[in-house]
């Protein structure tokens, strides 16, 4: 027995793919088998088991429990809830040797995938190779593994609430929060948390519903941010909070409806983080505004640009023994009292403790960033055999020129104006392009130059595709 997967579901972060097209069953029985055969050859042999909100989970959770245990694994089911939910299952209470949750993230409602962690650290590139590999040649070893159901919610919950130790309740009393679900998995522990938070809370679709009926689950698109705006607007409430589909990325808006993007959150948590640790490395992935790194080093902080995309980052972390990351896609590590996940529940409390730390309303630290303008990440389509190579041209050529310019992941090229980005996306046949400047003027050159860059090869910016 084997198996071979779908040529576009093993990922670079994760295994991704389309129910009943390229994911169902049977490859969540043999993601079980292979990641629990790479499991036990390291010499691990218990496994925690999530999922999220979607349809399709409860089914593959099953499938893949069934393959984990025929590979000789005990499987400590935790049930639905947020993705950060199982990593905290996996890093601290379930004594376990790695941990699998079933999410579609942030993808419509016909997609699932599965997020790992192994031993402790993230299972991604090489790792999530080598399950396929494993599946391909049905190398697998035999057992007959236990499972038992563990409930964590509470705990998970009481986990959160530390964000906050060392403020006293009574200076939040009056404070007041939006939160909007968007019907993904971190609905119920949302509930839980908002019971137990001091000051006013105010939630929003907090069921969850595979489905999505009110709007998409990603708070990076400003238009999903609609009714979170509406309500902290009639309610004249302090800020708002959003979650993606299973909880692991935070959006943001200010008491005036502002957005706080990745980036600008990440401004707000540095400044708070940076006090107890002074000279500490806070990382950033390469799309991230200049006003963020220069706001790490005026802090006292050493900024660091990395790339993008959630299991590098945490990577890194672990390397430089940094206390705080983010992406501008919402992704936020905390490692200075909490585990150095991407939690968007706790990057929620978070929030509510640098404001009350820093004496600041977070109305006010959004306007005491400078105003810088950008464009949003645009992504258009290139071919998957073009898209490495061409950004390896443009690096070329850039090299060869004055120009100043980083090349951690695709080409960060720095000017008068500002500064422009390219890179290939890792997970999908896409260029991603963005462009900074204090001026409309400054953009349009840097925008100019980055599409010289791409005539150059062959290419042209066409039309924005989606994630």
């Amino acid at each position: 027995m084997n198996h071979t997967f779908h040529p576009t579901v093993l990922r670079e972060y994760d295994i991704r793919g389309i129910i009943g097209e390229t994911l169902g069953p049977d490859d969540a029985r043999a993601i079980g088998r292979s990641f629990g055969t790479m499991l036990r050859e390291a010499g691990g042999s218990r496994v925690a088991v999530g999922y999220d909100g979607r349809i399709s989970s409860p089914i593959l959770e099953h499938a893949l429990v069934e393959g984990l245990t025929a590979s000789g694994c005990d499987v400590v089911r935790i049930g639905m809830g947020p993705t950060p939910m199982l990593y905290y299952a996996e890093a601290s209470t379930a004594d376990v040797d790695g941990g699998i949750q079933i999410t579609g993230s942030h993808n419509p409602s016909n997609y699932n995938g599965f997020k790992m962690v192994f031993q402790g650290r993230p299972f991604f590139g090489a790792d999530i190779q080598r399950l396929g590999e494993v599946s391909a040649q049905g190398a697998w070893t035999n057992g007959a593994g236990a499972t038992e159901t563990k409930d964590i919610l509470e705990e998970y919950v009481g986990r959160l609430l530390e964000g906050l130790d060392g403020i006293d309740p009574a200076t939040l009393a009056g404070l007041k929060v939006g939160w909007d679900a968007g019907n993904g998995a971190a609905g119920p522990a949302l509930e839980k948390l908002a019971a137990r938070l001091p000051g006013t809370h105010h939630l929003l679709y907090t069921e969850v519903d595979g489905n999505f009926p009110n709007h998409h689950p990603d708070p990076t698109v400003e238009a999903n941010l609609a009714d979170l705006k509406a309500l902290v607007a009639d309610k004249q409430l302090d800020f708002g909070v959003a979650f993606d589909g299973d909880g692991d990325r935070i959006g943001a808006i200010d008491g005036q409806g502002r957005v706080i993007w990745g980036d600008q959150l990440l401004m707000i948590y540095a400044e708070d983080v940076l006090r107890d640790h002074p000279g500490a490395t806070v990382i950033a992935d390469v799309k991230a505004s200049r006003a963020l790194f220069d706001h790490v080093a005026a802090c006292g902080g050493k900024p660091l640009m990395w790339k993008t995309g959630h299991s590098l980052i945490k990577s890194k972390m672990k390397e430089v023994s940094s206390p705080l990351a983010g992406e501008m896609s919402g992704h936020v590590f905390f490692a200075d009292s909490y585990y150095g996940f991407d939690d968007a529940l706790y990057a929620g409390v978070r929030l509510i403790a640098a404001s009350a730390r820093l004496g600041k309303s977070v109305t006010e630290l959004r306007s005491a960033m400078p105003a810088m303008l950008n464009t949003p990440e645009m992504r258009f389509q290139v071919d998957e055999a073009r898209k490495f190579a061409a950004i390896g041209e443009i690096a070329e050529r850039i090299a060869k020129s004055d120009a100043v310019a980083d090349s951690t992941d695709g080409v960060r090229v720095t000017t008068d104006d500002g500064w422009w980005l390219l890179r290939a996306s890792n997970t999908q046949d896409v260029l991603v392009a963005r462009a900074e400047s204090d001026t409309q003027e400054g953009l349009d050159r840097l925008l100019a130059q980055i599409d010289e860059q791409l005539a150059l090869s062959g290419l042209k910016r066409g039309a924005s595709v989606g994630h």
